[in-house]
């Protein structure tokens, strides 16, 4: 048995019933039930729909993301997420680069590695090295004056905790960043690269080993046999190359707004709504919400 959801962007809610109910019908699913009025919509269905794909094509075109799923354990226990562009807006290096004078540049070497062109480590070493010299307390200014977190990351987090989640935030970016916001967010722990300070400036280098794809792999790993948990029952979210490995790896891996040739290899892709999306694909109502 499997899970049909429609999900519309919760700031401009523009989910149709008659949209849900044609796509029951189409594919012989059971009653819709609705998550969130004019937001977030599920149906049952028997077996996956052979066009699942170009329906997901043509309601892309009216603001909907479309997930089909397993209904067996989709409630997870783990939360297993990437940092930035995911539970931030920003790339953290990217604001550092700006702050140096050398954003423009730093921002193409991140665009091009996110997007899995560039060997992850290679082009971090690279980008770290143009912020030589850079004053470390730009890092709390940056994080003050241009660090927003994604919209739905709060609800995301307090509602998996009150019903009894974990919550990990691992990042390919720098632990002067993950700590500040997994302490507004509430997450359990968070892993990250390490700047090197020396003289109060930055040295242009990365403590080793430097955690990319693979480390976020092993992070999945080691934390579900610390707590007793499957990877089944793990929810992980990302938007870049290096995040493929954990988003293949845990029972949900979802790509949110995530780079194209990032989704192209994801079966749940969420372009359209918030962080609250993962509630939703566990079946949250918004009334479950835990928004404190």
């Amino acid at each position: 048995m499997h899970i049909a959801t429609l999900l519309s962007n919760p700031d401009a809610p523009g989910l149709d019933p008659a949209l849900a109910d044609s796509l029951r019908n189409a594919w012989g699913g059971g009653d819709v039930q609705w998550l969130a009025p004019d937001e977030a919509a599920e149906f049952v269905l028997p077996t996956p729909p052979e066009n699942l794909w170009q329906v997901w094509d043509e309601v892309q075109t009216l603001g909907v993301d479309l997930v089909v799923q397993p209904a067996k354990g989709r409630r997870k226990a783990m939360l297993l997420a990437d940092m930035d562009s995911t539970m931030i807006r920003q790339e953290c290096i990217d604001e550092l680069a700006d702050a140096a004078g050398v954003g423009a540049r730093v921002s193409e070497i991140t665009a091009r590695a996110m997007n899995g062109e560039l060997d992850f480590e290679g082009a971090l070493t690279e980008r770290v090295g143009l912020l030589a010299g850079l004053d470390a307390s730009v890092i709390d200014r940056v994080l003050a004056e241009r660090i927003t977190l994604m919209p739905g990351g709060r609800e995301l987090l307090a509602t998996m905790k009150a019903n009894g989640g974990y919550a990990a935030l691992v990042s390919g970016g720098f632990t002067a960043f993950t700590a500040s916001v997994a302490a507004q967010l509430g997450f359990d722990e968070n892993r990250a690269n390490t700047l090197l300070i020396e003289d109060g400036k930055l040295t242009g280098q990365v403590a080793r080993p430097i955690l990319g794809r693979q480390a976020k792999i092993e992070a999945l790993d080691q934390i579900t046999a610390r707590l007793g948990l499957t990877d089944s029952q793990v929810i992980a979210v990302g938007d870049g190359a290096n995040d493929l490995g954990m988003l293949g790896r845990a029972g949900t891996g979802v790509a949110l707004h995530a780079k194209p040739a990032v989704a192209a290899q994801c079966d749940v892709r969420i372009n359209h709504g918030d962080l609250t999306a993962l509630l939703y694909l566990q079946g949250y109502e918004r009334d479950q919400f835990v928004t404190h």
